[in-house]
């Protein structure tokens, strides 16, 4: 899937410029603070927005061109929007079947079982949508949208107004989506974790401007991501490789770069590879291996770069794990104690790991 923009969309406190172009068939999340411009970018795309003025190309077919645009109903886009926008008076499968009936013709168009059964909506069929939760109305509002036949699915946060739980749920349904179905999505959130979790590629967008582009383990690293999550939630995206179980405190050990880390018990074989994240603030750094501690999570890793806040209590450093990087927020009285540098060897103590199995 192949995505050319070269757009303008005036808003009151800001212009979007967005002149990118995509080329992927996964997901791309698009991060930013509110009113950044977020989705701006995706009513523009799905012909939503009236102020938008220049050129859109997808898939070699134009959408929009100066003031002559496709309407967003020829333009094979779905589009999911935060508060779902189910049909009231329609049950479950009524809303499926409104979809079906005006989907884009295509031969390889999503059938209505498999979209049932990947976002295991059965036993939802003959509900009305006021009896659902939140979860389960966006499982219905992404399986309308995919019965619809689109190139390309926008999801505008939608899981924004949902709770930890509710979230953890509906993740890995909308992760296996551009695999099962071979549509790619364009994903809107300001919450890191969900980005981390799903997103190979990221844009982060500031005041309508593209401030950072990249794969996600390289965005997120950097100090535009940490704008958009703050430094509470600011670190690294890792790869590991499952090295081995230990049932018997219900560990999984895993490798990454040759080291080994624990991580409380996932379900996954050996050389299975593993999502992980992990923050800056819950990294510690010490001069050597520290003996006698409850952090068992100990890795060497040389100092790239040390950042200390000139005003602030913090310093901020990256670390070389041998390729994969970690990030550490500590105070500027340890740096200054440990009289820290770069090229340095020190060890990054992990204080806690957040992991998402692949």
């Amino acid at each position: 899937m192949r995505l050319d923009c070269a757009l303008r969309v005036p808003r009151r406190d800001f212009t979007l410029a967005f002149r990118e172009t995509l080329d992927w068939l996964g997901i791309v999340a698009v991060m930013g603070v509110s009113g950044s411009g977020k989705s701006t970018l995706l009513r523009a795309l799905a012909g939503l927005e009236p102020a938008a003025r220049g050129r859109i190309v997808l898939d070699g077919q134009t959408l929009a061109e100066g003031r002559r645009r496709c309407p967003p109903h020829r333009r094979g886009i779905g589009y999911v929007f935060q508060d779902a926008r189910l049909f009231g008076h329609r049950s479950v499968h009524g809303n499926l079947r409104f979809a079906l009936d005006r989907a884009r013709p295509g031969t390889e168009a999503p059938g209505e079982a498999e979209v049932i059964e990947a976002l295991a909506l059965g036993p939802l069929l003959a509900r009305a949508p006021a009896g659902l939760s939140g979860g389960e109305r966006q499982r219905v509002a992404i399986g309308r949208a995919l019965l619809a036949n689109p190139r390309l699915l926008l999801l505008d946060e939608p899981l924004a107004a949902l709770d930890a739980a509710r979230k953890r749920e509906l993740l890995p349904y909308i992760r296996a989506l551009p695999a099962r179905f071979g549509i790619p999505l364009l994903y809107v959130s300001h919450a890191v974790e969900e980005v981390a979790q799903l997103a190979g590629e990221v844009l982060i967008l500031h005041a309508g401007t593209v401030t950072a582009r990249g794969p996600v383990y390289e965005v997120l690293e950097r100090p535009e991501a940490e704008a958009v999550s703050g430094a509470f939630e600011g670190g690294v995206v890792l790869d590991v490789r499952v090295r081995r179980q230990r049932p018997e405190y219900a560990l999984t050990e895993v490798e990454l770069a040759g080291q080994h880390l624990s991580l409380p018990r996932v379900a996954a074989a050996p050389g299975e590879v593993l999502r992980v994240r992990v923050r800056a603030r819950d990294v510690a750094v010490a001069l050597g291996p520290v003996e006698g501690s409850s952090i068992r999570n100990q890795l060497r890793a040389q100092v790239l770069q040390l950042t200390a806040e000139p005003h602030g209590p913090h310093a901020e450093l990256l670390l070389d794990l041998g390729g994969p990087h970690l990030r550490a927020r500590i105070t500027r009285e340890s740096a200054d104690r440990l009289a820290l540098y770069p090229g340095q060897t020190v060890w990054a103590l992990l204080k806690s790991v957040s992991f998402d199995p692949r």
